[in-house]
């Protein structure tokens, strides 16, 4: 039966409540943007502020309609309310974009601005060096806000949103996900996100250390941290020809690609507990399995020295396998099979619980286990062989939603890769673009390498390649389901 008149317009104040917050979250970010446009005296400060001012103004009236009313009343509702902030922080976000003509269209702007809050790192501009400060850091902000997720930052500064807490966290942190900490949702976002900032800000530090502005360092730090990959310079890495600099970010990239619970079970000293997680050990067996074997190529088949190969070796794994989207190297002339390997390392993604993208090593370990356990199934059909994440033991399913999820996963790359290829781009860049985006990795292969532009991509190709980023950074299901017929069948009722 449909809800009362009364209920439902109480269901319509909960919305706009969490709408409301998350709107002046956004707000508060350009404000900022706009300061440090102004402190650098450029004229995107004006931009900003045409932007801020609005969104300010109409997340105000939502909280007065609202009248502090928060619970949502279903799961429904926070999967819409997760959805559509991501897709409104982008149409919101692309606007000093457009309003200071640094971007020839909407198509663009979208594109641009999807790829920082989902810390994909593709960029269709041809030229950053030239552009303001104000809109570098921008692109940057947008990474390191959507690393660990709008709705969770919202959670951890906004006001306690009481049940529907949990319900949006729930709803952005799809598939897998880390254990709570606390049995408060805020709370276990403030610890998080106090984790976040000190990691950001140790690598601020050690950037200024070898040599780079502050400017420079905060940007390649929230870059770093949210595994985005935006750079201020149209050089990337490359632009400081630093060895230090290399290996500060590649190390910050393999630590944002673990599990931040991880971080906070070490410092309360529960280190040996940390270290145990099967998840941990699968991600760093094959980031040193790949840096070796690449090193060793490259050491052979290139005029590189050891210590340079592996160096480039490392990066471009942890770059790859974290889903940042950084390059120190044209890898794109480095022999075919070493580039499949990074597709590899793309499609695995990083920890649960993490910045990175990808399928995930959880997973992984899930499938790797229950392909180990059906061959011992068929030699002693009677044999219990439970699949186990760390200490805890899976249902079947569990195991069959995991099983789902990547079959869900390598359908979507499948039918993307068809499209692309229909737009008349090649097959290497069709299916590296492709993985890269639905992973958020944000590097690519062939014409869609380091030293080439997107921005001559179709537009078809670059509203693809935006769904797939969307798609990929809330793990598929969290989506679909706003788009399920089923989910609206009876109005506001479940």
């Amino acid at each position: 039966m449909p809800q009362p008149d009364a209920s439902r317009g109480a269901s319509v104040r909960a919305l706009c409540y969490a709408f409301g917050c998350l709107v002046l979250l956004e707000a508060m970010m350009l404000w900022l943007c706009s300061a440090v446009a102004a402190y650098y005296g450029e004229g995107d400060a004006l931009c900003f502020l045409l932007t801020a001012a609005p969104c300010t103004a109409a997340s105000l009236i939502l909280l007065a309609y609202s009248g502090r009313r928060r619970g949502l009343p279903t799961r429904r509702d926070a999967y819409l309310v997760v959805g559509c902030t991501w897709i409104l922080f982008t149409l919101v976000g692309m606007c000093p974009l457009l309003i200071g003509h640094y971007v020839t269209g909407v198509t663009d702007a979208f594109f641009e601005i999807m790829s920082g809050f989902t810390t994909t790192g593709f960029t269709i501009l041809p030229h950053t060096d030239g552009l303001p400060h104000g809109i570098l850091f921008w692109r940057s902000l947008t990474q390191w806000v959507g690393g660990l997720g709008i709705v969770f930052l919202t959670l951890a500064l906004l006001p306690a949103q009481g049940s529907s807490g949990q319900r949006l966290y729930l709803s952005e942190a799809t598939g897998v996900t880390h254990d709570k900490l606390f049995p408060k949702v805020s709370v276990m976002a403030r610890t998080l996100w106090l984790v976040y900032v000190g990691i950001t800000l140790a690598e601020v530090c050690l950037l200024m250390v070898g040599g780079v502005n502050m400017f420079d360092a905060v940007c390649h730090a929230f870059a770093t941290t949210a595994t985005g990959g935006f750079s201020t310079h149209d050089a990337g890495v490359m632009y400081w020809h630093s060895p230090f600099v290399e290996y500060v970010i590649a190390v910050f990239m393999l630590l944002s690609g673990i599990n931040f619970t991880l971080y906070f079970l070490s410092l309360r000293g529960r280190l040996r507990q940390s270290w145990r997680d099967g998840e941990l050990r699968w991600f760093l067996s094959s980031i040193l399995v790949l840096t070796l074997f690449i090193a060793l190529v490259l050491w052979r088949q290139t005029p590189m020295n050891f210590e340079e190969a592996f160096r480039k070796s490392l990066f471009q794994v942890a770059t790859c396998h974290t889903s940042t989207g950084f390059a120190s190297a044209n890898y794109t002339l480095w022999p075919t099979y070493v580039q499949l390997l990074l597709l590899f390392a793309m499609l695995s993604g990083g920890c649960t619980g993490s910045t990175s993208g990808g399928i995930k090593c959880a997973r992984l370990g899930v499938l790797w286990q229950a392909m180990r356990h059906q061959l011992r199934r068929l030699l002693h059909p009677h044999a219990e062989c439970p699949v186990r994440m760390g200490l805890h033991m899976l249902s079947t399913s569990q195991v069959n939603g995991v099983l789902l999820f990547v079959i869900t996963y390598l359908c979507i790359v499948f039918i993307a890769t068809f499209v692309l290829l229909a737009c008349g781009m090649g097959v290497v860049e069709a299916v590296s673009t492709t993985i890269s985006s639905m992973g958020n990795v944000g590097v690519a292969m062939g014409t869609c390498g380091p030293d080439y532009s997107l921005a001559t991509l179709p537009a078809v190709a670059k509203w693809t390649l935006s769904a797939l980023m969307l798609l990929g950074r809330l793990e598929i299901f969290g989506l679909l389901l706003i788009v399920y017929r089923p989910t609206w069948k009876n109005g506001w009722t479940w």
